[in-house]
């Protein structure tokens, strides 16, 4: 059962996040230059390969290391340890929920790119799709590729990185 609620919460969220960031993504591209379409997508698809990276990294870090900086009360490490304790649930939700979210709104912002540079240079929409979804995909598969490399050498560091932000936000909300 427990698990069933899981899937319904991922499902309701993706659900949202999807409508909300391909609603701005869409009103962005409808009111934008093409300059300005181009670096959405960039940006999308860079935080898609960033959270990759962090899937990767909860899934190899070192616990015990962790429980030593937060013995010397490194800042982070404590927010850390939480995250690792759920890495399933965090790899899950990085790597396919925003990843996937992620691929999906830069393949969609793509197909508008590819229109306005159709429409620009005047020639067949069919010519600009092909290079924009060949360039689009090219630019994931290699950043999520180097980025698992590093994700994998660098996990503590990045985990501590992500333990540190969360740190910052929840003093915030104090």
């Amino acid at each position: 059962m427990k698990s069933d609620n899981w899937i319904l919460k991922v499902f309701i969220f993706t659900f949202f996040i999807t409508l909300i960031v391909s609603g701005m993504s869409n009103y962005i591209s409808n009111n934008s230059s093409l300059l300005v379409i181009i670096i959405i997508t960039i940006l999308i698809t860079s935080i898609g390969i960033i959270f990759d990276m962090i899937g990767t990294s909860i899934l190899t870090a070192n616990e015990a290391n962790f429980h030593s900086m937060a013995s010397y009360k490194v800042k982070g490490s404590k927010e850390s340890i939480k995250l690792i304790k759920k890495k399933s649930t965090i790899a899950n939700f990085c790597n396919d929920v925003v990843g996937d979210i992620c691929g999906i709104v830069s393949g969609s912002m793509g197909a508008i790119i590819s229109l306005n540079l159709a429409n620009l240079l005047k020639i067949d929409n069919t010519i600009t799709a092909l290079i924009t979804a060949s360039i689009i995909s090219s630019i994931t598969i290699v950043g999520k590729a180097l980025g698992k490399k590093y994700a994998t050498r660098k996990s503590d560091n990045i985990i501590l990185l992500v333990g540190r932000l969360l740190n910052i936000f929840k003093k915030e909300r104090k």
